[in-house]
């Protein structure tokens, strides 16, 4: 496959998608879970220097605030997107993450995909549409190649 970095704002399907990967026997990495993302919002940089030099192939995922630093370190970047009103939709049922339920967090949820998803695009080597069913966005994925 390659080193790729799926991005994208909450409730898009990243860690599905994952999921579906890590299935399929790839080695995936949620940065959301398991001590990736630091006390100040970074990820630790150590670990993930490790995980990318221990990898050719592997998956990453999860907080958006300081992927920019690593996308030479990544063949691909994916971008995956979708209205504001499907991820404010998913958000609001998920069940391992309460972030989105509240009126105030779906404005701001809002807000991030007019300010930030933009710049998530300018770095991103493909956008995939995050409302296909998991399984293609999976084959997708599993389709970049170096």
């Amino acid at each position: 496959m390659a080193r790729v970095l799926v991005t994208g704002m909450s409730g898009v399907g990243k860690t599905t998608v994952l999921e579906e990967l890590r299935r399929r026997g790839y080695v995936t990495v949620d940065t959301d879970y398991d001590g990736w993302v630091l006390a100040d919002g970074r990820w630790d940089e150590p670990r993930m220097d490790r995980l990318l030099d221990e990898h050719a192939d592997v998956v990453v995922s999860g907080t958006v605030e300081n992927q920019g630093r690593f996308y030479a370190r990544f063949e691909q970047v994916v971008l995956m997107s979708a209205p504001v009103d499907v991820l404010i939709e998913r958000v609001s049922r998920r069940t391992n993450n309460p972030y989105g339920r509240t009126a105030e967090q779906q404005a701001e949820i809002a807000e991030y995909v007019e300010t930030v998803e933009p710049l998530l695009r300018q770095g991103a080597t493909v956008e995939l549409d995050g409302r296909k069913p998991v399984d293609e966005l999976a084959d997708l994925i599993e389709g970049l190649q170096r």
